[in-house]
């Protein structure tokens, strides 16, 4: 499925002739993480009393979802600065 959608990304992005570096992230970004905190709440749904689960589920689902929110954070801190300026 994120296959079909990154095809379909592409092809849009095609379609809307020169976007800068800048458009194309807010663009994606702001489909990626709608669909992020789509995905997010049907976890939350799992809460309701159709369903039984015990702490230590809980615990795993949220540390899994928090280390990968971590490194996905790190990720974007770890570009390199561009230098502005040099002197000796």
């Amino acid at each position: 499925m994120e296959e079909q959608e990154s095809k379909m990304e592409e092809q849009e992005s095609k379609a809307e002739g020169q976007e800068s570096k800048h458009d194309r992230f807010k663009r994606l970004a702001s489909k990626r993480v709608q669909n992020a905190i789509k995905k997010i709440e049907l976890i939350g749904n799992l809460s309701s009393p159709g369903y039984e689960y015990s702490e230590e589920d809980i615990e795993k689902i949220f540390t899994s979802l928090q280390q990968t929110l971590d490194s996905v954070k790190e990720s974007f801190s770890k570009r390199k600065p561009k230098i502005k300026s040099f002197e000796l």
